[in-house]
């Protein structure tokens, strides 16, 4: 089975100016085929994972979500600073 978790950490790290300050957490979902993802980091690295009118953000979610597809699950991918 894919670790999402890791797979999500090595896609953002390389964006931010901190890769070491960036730590990625899953949740439980709603119902088994649901894998809720939080991304954190600090704000001005958040600002860069989401992009201009989420851009950044969007693509990253369609890259995750082709993954997924192939595990037949539903990935929710947010981003919180700290």
């Amino acid at each position: 089975m894919i670790d999402f978790e890791k797979v999500l950490l090595e896609v953002v790290r390389p964006m931010v100016d901190d890769p070491t300050s960036v730590s990625v957490k899953e949740m439980a979902g709603l119902d088994d085929n649901e894998i809720i993802l939080y991304v954190y980091a600090k704000n001005d690295d958040i600002a860069r994972l989401i992009g201009k009118q989420g851009v950044m953000a969007s693509s990253i979610r369609n890259m995750m979500a082709i993954g997924s597809r192939r595990a037949d699950k539903r990935i929710n991918i947010k981003f919180e600073s700290y």
